[in-house]
């Protein structure tokens, strides 16, 4: 894998992604290519139409032409990378692939898509059966909203995957309250001390995590430290609430936590001192911090969180920044 997977993948079902229209789906339901879980098989497992695969397949094309797949990303963004995973696909696997993206405004159905600026991001390129292909896009400046799959002529893809940076449309921002530690609103993890269990960028999915696995988890320490993530707000701004939330970590929940904010002068304060918290447990606190950029979150000594939710205005030449950013990154 290469760097981009670190990033987070903005078709991912548990973000909004969704395939949304297909050429053809014979075999396996379109729908799986955005499965947020590693893909499963059972051999001599049969329906009615054949094995069943944790993916997409097609019918075998007796006519010209080839198999495709759009996709709605669940966050627009600036795409780094594409993985194109075949796993389990052994002798009914496309041999070549390639993904184009495009921007579009709004809710447009499939058939208006047509007539989008389509930019190949990702050329013809061979595929092998059951592997994971890292491939990185020719345009990682633009912000797309959709990508369209291409494999050559027919076959199975078991999963798609789109990394890349969160770009958010500042309409749902600008004069509002908003989660400045959301990643549909932009923010993201730079660093942490260990995801062993699962990845810190979980903590900023929207909605309400099902298990302890939608969450942040890390492993047992043996030491007399203690765990630590750091988060870029999705802007500067200043946060009136902090909700940390231990929902479905019931014998793994930290015993503690501390928020230490960074302003955008890179002066270091403690909005949040180290304060107890309980397993299975929404925790929110009304706090009042000078204008912050970053935030760093404490755990000791280890465990997990479900999510983390800081809630702040942005002050008018933040909100300005952000139009700008985005006017500039949709015409690349």
């Amino acid at each position: 894998m290469t760097d981009f997977t670190s990033l987070p993948d903005l078709a991912v079902r548990t973000l909004g992604g969704s395939v949304i229209a297909a050429s053809d789906e014979s075999f396996a339901e379109k729908e799986n290519l955005l499965n947020p879980w590693k893909p499963a098989f059972q051999p001599e497992t049969f329906g009615p139409k054949g094995q069943l695969y944790d993916g997409w397949e097609t019918a075998r094309r007796r006519t010209p032409g080839h198999d495709w797949a759009l996709i709605r990303l669940g966050l627009p963004g600036q795409i780094h990378g594409i993985v194109v995973d075949t796993a389990w696909f052994k002798g009914n696997y496309p041999p070549h692939a390639s993904v184009e993206a495009c921007f579009a405004d709004g809710y447009p159905a499939p058939a208006e898509l047509e007539a989008a600026d389509w930019v190949e991001i990702v050329p013809k390129s061979p595929l092998k059966g059951d592997t994971a292909h890292s491939m990185t896009s020719a345009n990682t400046a633009r912000v797309f909203t959709h990508v369209r799959l291409n494999m050559f002529p027919d076959g199975g893809i078991a999963r798609l995957r789109v990394h890349g940076r969160v770009v958010p449309d500042p309409a749902y921002l600008t004069g509002l309250t908003v989660d400045l530690a959301a990643l549909e609103n932009g923010a993201r993890v730079l660093d942490c001390s260990d995801r062993f269990y699962s990845s810190p960028d979980n903590m900023l999915f929207p909605g309400l995590a099902r298990t302890q696995a939608e969450g942040w988890e890390t492993a047992r320490r043996r030491d007399n430290g203690n765990d630590w993530a750091e988060i870029a707000l999705a802007a500067p701004g200043t946060i009136e609430l902090a909700e940390l939330d231990t929902t479905n970590l019931k014998f793994n929940a930290p015993a503690e936590a501390q928020l230490t904010a960074t302003t955008s002068g890179g002066e270091r304060t403690v909005i949040l001192p180290r304060t107890r918290l309980q397993p299975d447990t929404r925790h929110r606190f009304r706090l009042k911090t000078p204008e912050v950029a970053k935030v760093r979150l404490d755990i000791h000594p280890d465990g997990g969180l479900a999510r983390l939710r800081l809630w702040g205005p942005l002050n008018a030449t933040v909100e300005q920044a952000l139009t700008t950013h985005w006017n500039t990154h949709i015409h690349q």
